[in-house]
C-alpha cells in the first residue's frame, strides 16, 4: 500500500509537466524544412539583384553596383543579429518598435515561437526575415547607381535599416504594431519592401541628383544577358519570398508559390505589349522589368488571392510600372535603373489590389476585401500606403541630408568620369 501511495503521488506531480510538455509548441520538421529552404532562395535573390542592376549600368561600374548589392549581406546581416531584429520583432514599445529585449538573438533560441510560428525554431523564422531586410536597401542603390560613395553607402545601410525598415517592419508584421492592428494587409512585403525601398529610391534619386551627362549622352545597359540572368535568379527566389511567408509547407504556401509565377508571367507579357505598341519593337529588358514588376505587384497579395485575380495583378502591374518609368523624363529625376517605377509603384499597386481582391476562402487569417464585400479592408490599405510613403520619403531624406553633410554622397567628377570600379575599388569586371 504504501508503494503505491508513493506512485501517485509521483504521478501527480508528473501529470502537469507531462500536460504542459503535450500542449508546447513543437517543431515541425516539413515547415522547417521549407522555411530554411525559402531562405535560401530569398538569400539568392540579393546576388541575383546584383546581376540584374550590373547589366543595366555601363561596364566601367559593374563592379561598384553588384559590390553594393553584395555588400548588404555582411552589413545587413550584423545590423540584424545585433539588434534589427530585437526593434523589427521584439515585444512592441507603443505600437512603433520592437524593444531590445532580443539584442544578439538573446531568448531567440531553437524553440518555436507561437507569436510568428508554432510549428518552426525561432531563429528560423528569424534568419527567414533577415533575407528581406538585407534586400530591401539593395534595391534602393538602382536609384543611385554610378555615383554614390561607398563609403557613404555602408553607413547609409546601418542608418536605413535602423530608422526605416525596422520601424515598419514592426508595424506591419511585429505583434503589437499599429498597422496590423489596423488590419491591412501585407502578406510578403508589399510595404515592408517594396513600397519602402521604392519610395526611398525617389528621395535618393532628388538628393544626390543626376548623373553627369544623363539626358545628353547615351548610358545604355552594358550587358542584358547578365541582367536577364539576374531577372531569372529573381523569378526563381520569389517563389521563397512569398512562398515561404505562409512560414509553413501546406496548401498556403501552395497558393502564394502558384499565384507568384501567375502575375509575373502575366507583367511580363503586359510590360511587352505596352512597350512593343509604343515603340514599334518588344525589348528583351522590357520583358525582364515587367516580370520583376510582377513579382513585385504580386508580393503583398500573394497569400490571400487566387489565380484569377493574380492575372489581373500582374496585367495591371507591366503596363502601369512602364508607364511610370517613362514619366520619369517628365519629372525630372534621374533614377538609374528604375527602382521607383518598379519598386515604388509597383509595390503601392500591388497593396492597393489586395484591398480589392483578398479573400479569406484563400487565407482564413486574412479578410476579404472590396470585390467580395468589404470596403473597409480597402481603406486600411489606402491608410497605410500612405503611412509607408511618408514616414519611408521623410526619413530617407533626412538620413541622406546628414550623410551629405558629414560625409559626402556623391564620388567626385573625376571618380564618375572614371567610372566607380577603377575609383573606389581599384579593379575592373574585364580585362579586355
Amino acid at each position: 500500500m504504501k508503494l503505491k501511495k508513493l506512485l501517485l503521488t509521483i504521478m501527480c506531480f508528473l501529470l502537469p509537466s507531462i500536460a504542459f510538455a503535450e500542449d508546447a509548441p513543437k517543431v515541425d520538421t516539413g515547415d522547417t524544412a521549407w522555411v530554411l529552404i525559402s531562405t535560401a532562395l530569398v538569400m539568392l535573390m540579393t546576388p541575383g539583384l546584383a546581376l540584374f542592376y550590373g547589366g543595366m549600368v555601363r561596364r566601367k561600374n559593374v563592379l561598384g553596383t553588384i559590390m553594393q548589392s553584395f555588400i548588404a549581406l555582411g552589413v545587413i546581416t550584423l545590423v540584424w543579429v545585433l539588434y534589427g531584429y530585437s526593434l523589427a520583432f521584439g515585444p512592441d514599445v507603443g505600437h512603433l518598435i520592437g524593444n531590445l529585449d532580443w539584442v544578439g538573438l538573446k531568448g531567440v533560441g531553437l524553440e518555436p515561437n507561437p507569436d510568428y510560428s508554432a510549428t518552426i525554431p525561432h531563429q528560423a523564422f528569424m534568419i527567414f526575415q533577415m533575407m528581406f531586410a538585407v534586400i530591401t536597401p539593395a534595391l534602393i542603390t538602382g536609384a543611385f547607381a554610378e555615383r554614390f560613395k561607398f563609403k557613404t553607402y555602408l553607413i547609409f545601410l546601418i542608418l536605413w535599416a535602423t530608422f526605416v525598415y525596422a520601424p515598419l517592419a514592426h508595424w506591419v508584421w511585429g505583434l503589437g504594431g499599429w498597422i496590423r492592428n489596423l488590419g491591412a494587409l501585407d502578406f510578403a512585403g508589399g510595404l515592408v519592401v517594396h513600397i519602402s525601398s521604392g519610395v526611398s529610391a525617389l528621395a535618393a534619386a532628388i538628393v544626390v541628383g543626376k548623373r553627369k551627362g544623363y539626358g545628353i549622352e547615351p548610358m545604355p545597359p552594358h550587358n542584358l544577358t547578365m541582367t536577364f540572368l539576374g531577372a531569372a535568379l529573381l523569378w526563381f527566389g520569389w517563389f521563397g519570398f512569398n512562398g515561404g511567408s505562409a512560414v509553413a509547407s501546406g496548401s498556403l504556401a501552395t497558393s502564394a508559390f502558384v499565384v507568384t509565377h501567375i502575375a509575373t508571367a502575366s507583367a511580363a507579357l503586359s510590360w511587352m505589349m505596352a512597350e512593343w505598341a509604343q515603340r514599334g519593337k518588344p525589348t528583351a529588358l522590357g520583358a525582364a522589368s515587367g516580370a520583376v514588376a510582377g513579382l513585385v505587384a504580386i508580393t503583398p497579395a500573394s497569400g490571400f488571392v487566387g489565380p484569377m485575380p493574380s492575372i489581373v495583378i500582374g496585367l495591371v502591374a507591366g503596363a502601369v510600372c512602364y508607364m511610370a518609368v517613362n514619366f520619369k523624363t517628365k519629372l525630372g529625376y534621374d533614377d538609374s535603373l528604375d527602382a521607383v517605377g518598379v519598386h515604388g509603384v509597383g509595390g503601392t499597386w500591388g497593396a492597393i489590389a489586395t484591398g480589392l481582391f483578398a479573400s479569406k476562402a484563400i487565407n482564413s487569417a486574412g479578410n476579404d476585401g472590396l470585390f467580395f464585400g468589404n470596403a473597409s479592408l480597402l481603406w486600411s490599405q489606402i491608410i497605410s500606403i500612405c503611412a509607408a510613403w511618408v514616414y519611408a520619403f521623410v526619413v530617407t531624406l533626412i538620413i541622406l541630408k546628414v550623410l551629405d553633410w558629414t560625409m559626402g554622397l556623391r564620388v567626385d567628377e573625376e571618380s564618375e568620369f572614371i567610372g566607380l570600379d577603377q575609383a573606389l575599388h581599384g579593379e575592373s569586371g574585364y580585362t579586355s
